[in-house]
């Protein structure tokens, strides 16, 4: 199986390595090509991967072709392919925030491709990232299967219905600009009470991916994360005093707030 990418900069580059490392696809399999062949080359250099001499010849030579550009160029990039996508009928992959599977499909017009939509995060570049993936209805199961393994390779990948991508995308996309957010307001907080900042971040942070390990972990024993605050908090605590200093400022409504704007405005845009 040989893998496609068009488009190498940096969610391609995660992607290929993590897929190259976990074994997933050799190096020798993967095809690259970016308009800036630096680019390519050097991605190429790390994992022992080949560059096209054009984006139409990564679709020739790939049995799977990840479209790894920017939403805003993608239509004119599929325009220019979907002659011979339709032709050679490859698995195409498209991780372009806000194009439905409906759009993708009408810049194919004339044959039946299998066509898988991803929705990675940032969090993919230090391979613990968060993808949905979602096939139209030429993409058979195995090829849905396969999409889902290339992106596991870089954290967790599951199979979504599309109709849910506007809330994922909220929950997976946009919530590491959220967690980033909360990590730099303890750290400010930590700040205001004496502690550098460089200091307070790193502290921050680790307690921030402790607890997220934690909510995984004990999920299985139907530990939920309300269930956890509630193991954190002493009557008459400390910790239970900073939680209704949070709510009586609006905090959780304000998160719930948060994910219904993203999906909105991903709704809006087409996704």
């Amino acid at each position: 199986m040989t893998i496609g990418f068009i488009g190498a900069g940096t969610m391609a580059g995660a992607i290929v390595r993590g897929a190259t490392a976990a074994g997933v696809v050799p190096g020798g399999d993967v095809l690259l090509y970016d308009v800036a062949a630096d680019a390519a080359q050097r991605l190429a250099d790390d994992v022992g991967a080949s560059v096209a001499p054009s984006a139409e010849a990564v679709v020739t030579g790939s049995d799977v072709v990840v479209l790894a550009v920017k939403p805003q160029v993608l239509p004119a990039v599929l325009g220019g392919l979907a002659a011979t996508v339709v032709r050679r009928r490859p698995v195409l992959v498209s991780i372009a925030a806000g194009i439905s599977l409906a759009a993708l499909e009408e810049r194919l017009p004339g044959g039946e491709v299998p066509v898988v939509r991803v929705m990675p995060n940032v969090n993919a570049m230090i391979g613990a990232g968060m993808a949905a993936v979602c096939g139209n209805e030429a993409a058979s199961a195995d090829d849905v299967a396969r999409v889902v393994e290339i992106f596991a390779a870089v954290g967790e990948a599951v199979e979504l219905p599309e109709k849910d991508f506007a809330t994922y995308t909220a929950i997976a996309g946009s919530s590491p600009a959220f967690v980033f957010t909360f990590i730099d307001a303890l750290a400010r907080g930590a700040v205001r009470g004496g502690l550098p900042k460089a200091l307070a971040t790193r502290i921050a942070a680790q307690a921030v991916l402790g607890s997220a390990r934690m909510v995984l972990e004990r999920a299985a024993d139907g530990v939920s994360p309300a269930d956890l605050v509630d193991m954190v908090c002493s009557p008459g605590g400390t910790t239970i005093a900073g939680i209704v200093a949070m709510e009586e400022s609006g905090f959780s409504p304000a998160i719930v707030r948060a994910v219904q704007a993203v999906a909105d405005r991903d709704r809006e845009l087409g996704g």
